[in-house]
């Protein structure tokens, strides 16, 4: 059984933690986080730290319990760090650029496949096969890497497509000839 819940959340000097009902904002030096916490998880905040208690243990309290916690951990780390994720272009004529707040993937497609930048995103485009997404919310990063690995992910025979930095892709066999 997990017991990440139980760890207590380190909240660093400069960042400041605020329970409003069950909205949770988290401030520090990169920006704000909001996010809505259920209300069965008790959350005790003093100088420096957070602790989170559960007042059963059911399925659903435990599963709060460790979730509540870690999706705290990440908006404190995100405000003070921030997170980031690279994709790499893999094939013949693949490509990428930015242009202004529209990401543009041509990437063996008949026609360029343009994708709006969310706002509180920044997205960098160092040479033209590779993408860095970063932000201060762990989950908006992720879900912009996701769509936009979504638009040509990668095959298992060529290993052509758009795959996360340090992603391993298996190349499969292809057909045998007589």
């Amino acid at each position: 059984m997990s017991r990440i819940g139980y760890k207590t959340v380190n909240v660093p000097a400069g960042v400041e933690v605020k329970r409003d009902g069950d909205q949770v904002t988290v401030k520090g030096p990169k920006g704000s986080l909001t996010r809505t916490f259920s209300d069965i998880i008790t959350m005790k905040i003093s100088d420096g730290a957070v602790d989170f208690d559960r007042p059963d243990n059911n399925n659903k309290t435990r599963a709060l319990h460790g979730t509540q916690r870690a999706n705290l951990n990440n908006m404190v780390e995100g405000v003070v760090n921030g997170f980031a994720k690279t994709l790499k272009l893999v094939g013949v004529g693949y490509r990428v650029q930015a242009k202004g707040k529209t990401l543009v993937l041509s990437v063996g497609y008949s026609n360029p496949v343009e994708m709006a930048i969310p706002e509180d995103l920044e997205v960098k485009v160092p040479d033209n096969t590779t993408i860095n997404i970063s932000g201060i919310s762990k989950q908006e990063v992720g879900d912009f890497a996701a769509e936009v690995r979504a638009v040509r992910s990668p095959e298992p025979y060529k290993g052509k497509g758009i795959r996360y930095e340090n992603e391993y892709v298996r190349i499969r066999e292809g057909k045998t000839g007589k």
